[in-house]
Order: structure tokens, then C-alpha cells, then sequence
């Protein structure tokens, strides 16, 4: 009995020592993603006014610039994977991988040849243990990347997509990263970035943007575009913005969720622990009330004894 209740004992200081933990990686988590949704935020309004600036030049001219026509025979497709550098955040890189790779899947089907990149930690071990190709990798800063991170990862796909095929130019450069929605809700999400995906809607389209530049109220006249020096400078100087800019929004909504989904997990590690404590409590007063109960019987059963023996 002594020998379970220490070991009882033992448990209970591990899992309170695990619990302090969790508990504050969760206050940790819960301060940071209030930071990061402000930060997706605040770069939304920008965000919609480049995209509805470029779309209106896509649709208002019939110039054939490289990143806003689609080519009728891809051959070749760029994916790039946003997840996450750590773990402890339940299932939000496996489920931004899967659905990657359910996109990869989806293309090679297609005929298509894919070429990953990778962002995050998790995303490069997914691949290299499967001893899987790529074309480049991006760490370190998936909870709080900056305007810079989305440059070098944007500069470098617009790059490779403008190349020639023959070179290892790309088709088509689709993002697979987890959309934030809200504390409880963060969805795996596919944007085809490059040709440009021109919307007339009358939704809010992807992201809450705004594409419906083509929609107007009954009665309204449509604008009436003069692009100077001409639309192929317009677009080579909107599209790189575009992109990098882009880029930079799925990596916020991704910071955003993978925080949401680590305050989530934790909290959830922290109330699991709690419930084992109490589990282990139990178990070790059982013990307890078993050693009393036993020394108590050896006690009678001595005195019996003896009592016995005097007679």
C-alpha cells in the first residue's frame, strides 16, 4: 500500500508540474491571438482596395498580361503550404496539410505538375520524413510573421511563375493556409493567387474582399477607366503588390488561427490534467483508507490474540 500511495504521489506532483505549464501557454496564446486578429484586421481595408484596383484593371482592358489570363494547357502548378513552426495546437497544421495535399492530389489528377513551398516548421517535416521534393522552405516566424516574411515568400513565387516553362516557370500558384473566422471556427482554405481569379459578385467573396467591381445599382453608371502610361504598366506596378500583400493576409489569418487553435488545445491539456489530478486523488486516498483499514485489522487481530492467549 505505502508503495502505491508514493507512486500515486509521484503522478499528482507530474501532472500539476504538466498543468502549469499548459495553463500558461493558454494565458499565453489567449494574449498574443487578441494581437494577431488585430493585425489581420487592420490589413484587410488595404487588402480589398488593391484587390478591387487590380481587378478593374483585369476586367476593364483586354491586355494579356502574364498574372491575370489563365492558360487553357497548365502544366506545371506551384502550391505553397502555410502551417505552423511549433506544435501543441491540436489540428491546425495537419488539417492545413491534408488540405494541401488533397489540392496536390487534385492537380496531378489534372495532369499538372506540382511544386510545393513550404512555410512552417511542420509543413518541412511533413515532407522531408516522406522524403518528399520542394522547391523552398520559410521557418520561423508562423505565430508573428511580418510584412517582409510575405515579400521574400511572394517575390520568390512571382518569380518562378513568371519564368518560362521551360525554366521551371509555373501555370498557376495556388496558397493553402487556415482561414480565421473566429476564436472557435478556423477553416483550411485554397486560394488561387496567380492568374489572377477576377469575382463579380454581389458576396463579400473570398475573405470578406470586396470583388465585385462589376456590380452596380440599378440606374448607376459604370466608371469609365483611362490608364496612363497604358494597363500593362498599370498591372506589371499593382500585380507584385498584389501578390506580396496577399500573401501577407493568409499569413496573418494563419498566425491568427494557429494562436486561437494552441489557446484552444491547451486549455483543453490544462482540464484534462485537472480531471487526472482528481482521478489520482481518489485513487491515492482509496490507497490510504485500504493501508488504515488493513493496520487496523492487524491491530484486532492482535489483540484477539493475545486475549486469546491469557485465557
Amino acid at each position: 500500500m505505502g508503495a502505491q500511495m508514493r507512486i500515486y504521489r509521484q503522478r499528482i506532483k507530474s501532472v500539476s508540474s504538466i498543468k502549469k505549464i499548459t495553463n500558461a501557454m493558454e494565458l499565453i496564446a489567449a494574449a498574443r491571438v487578441v494581437k494577431a486578429r488585430q493585425r489581420a484586421t487592420e490589413a484587410m481595408p488595404y487588402t480589398t482596395a488593391l484587390t478591387r484596383a487590380v481587378s478593374a484593371v483585369a476586367t476593364n482592358t483586354n491586355e494579356d498580361h502574364p498574372l491575370t489570363t489563365s492558360s487553357s494547357d497548365a502544366k506545371r502548378a506551384g502550391v505553397v503550404i502555410i502551417a505552423a513552426d511549433r506544435g501543441l495546437a491540436g489540428a491546425y497544421s495537419v488539417s492545413a496539410i491534408k488540405r494541401a495535399v488533397e489540392l496536390m492530389n487534385h492537380l496531378q489528377g489534372e495532369g499538372m505538375e506540382v511544386v510545393p513551398y513550404l512555410v512552417g516548421r511542420k509543413a518541412v517535416s511533413y515532407f522531408k520524413f516522406r522524403s518528399r521534393e520542394f522547391a523552398q522552405e520559410w521557418t520561423g516566424f508562423s505565430d508573428a510573421p511580418t510584412f517582409e516574411n510575405a515579400k521574400e515568400i511572394a517575390d520568390r513565387i512571382t518569380a518562378d511563375f513568371l519564368k518560362d516553362w521551360d525554366e521551371g516557370g509555373h501555370d498557376e500558384i495556388h496558397v493553402v493556409f487556415t482561414r480565421f473566422r473566429s476564436m472557435v471556427r478556423q477553416d483550411p482554405h485554397v486560394l488561387r493567387l496567380l492568374p489572377l481569379e477576377v469575382v463579380d459578385a454581389s458576396d463579400a467573396g473570398e475573405e470578406g474582399l470586396d470583388l465585385s467591381v462589376n456590380q452596380y445599382e440599378e440606374g448607376e453608371i459604370a466608371p469609365e477607366y483611362d490608364f496612363e502610361p497604358g494597363a500593362a504598366e498599370v498591372l506589371d506596378q499593382l500585380l507584385p503588390k498584389y501578390v506580396r500583400n496577399r500573401i501577407y493576409t493568409a499569413l496573418l489569418s494563419a498566425s491568427a488561427s494557429e494562436l486561437a487553435a494552441r489557446q484552444r488545445a491547451m486549455k483543453s491539456a490544462t482540464d484534462n490534467a485537472g480531471d487526472l489530478i482528481k482521478r489520482y486523488e481518489r485513487l491515492a486516498n482509496q490507497a490510504r483508507q485500504a493501508s488504515i483499514t488493513q493496520e487496523i485489522s492487524e491491530i484486532v487481530g492482535g489483540a484477539d490474540a493475545l486475549a486469546d492467549a491469557k485465557k
